[in-house]
């Protein structure tokens, strides 16, 4: 086995894509999903909804976006934090943290703290949040 796709489900796909642009990551693929066979396999009725898989040349992790306009998605309170259970974050390693930090709070991300250091290791890490409170880490590795 190996891993395949992170699935994202958002209310606002174009920005959302947006946002993983400055990342590296570009859609390779997109569609409207609709019909008998897409309900059937998310257990859903009458599901009418946006996908975008996007890629990046730098990493073999797929992301996949998908917005529901029917069923409407429901609202979940309190999933914005590090500590709920499930999905929490995507990390992704840098080069060099701080510049990335300034490109990035120059379009637009809101980042948690300043950079801290992980005293046993070194690593440099960052939170950050995008668009749908999607949060990110950046880390950097000693060399």
């Amino acid at each position: 086995m190996r891993f395949d796709h992170l699935n994202i489900v958002v209310r606002d796909i174009e920005s959302t894509i947006l946002f993983f642009h400055h990342f590296g990551f570009e859609v390779d693929d997109a569609a409207d999903l609709a019909g008998e066979w897409i309900s059937d396999v998310v257990g859903l009725n009458d599901v009418r909804a946006r996908y975008a898989r996007l890629s990046s040349p730098n990493s073999s992790v797929q992301i996949e976006l998908i917005a529901y306009h029917h069923p409407p998605s429901p609202e979940t309170p309190g999933t914005d934090q590090a500590n709920e259970i499930g999905y929490r974050h995507i990390a992704f390693q840098v080069d060099d943290i701080d510049s990335e930090v300034e490109r990035l709070t120059a379009a637009g991300l809101r980042f948690l703290s300043p950079v801290h250091t992980y005293p046993r290791t070194g690593k440099r890490i960052v939170y950050g949040r995008g668009p749908e409170n999607i949060l990110i880490e950046l880390a950097q590795y000693r060399d």
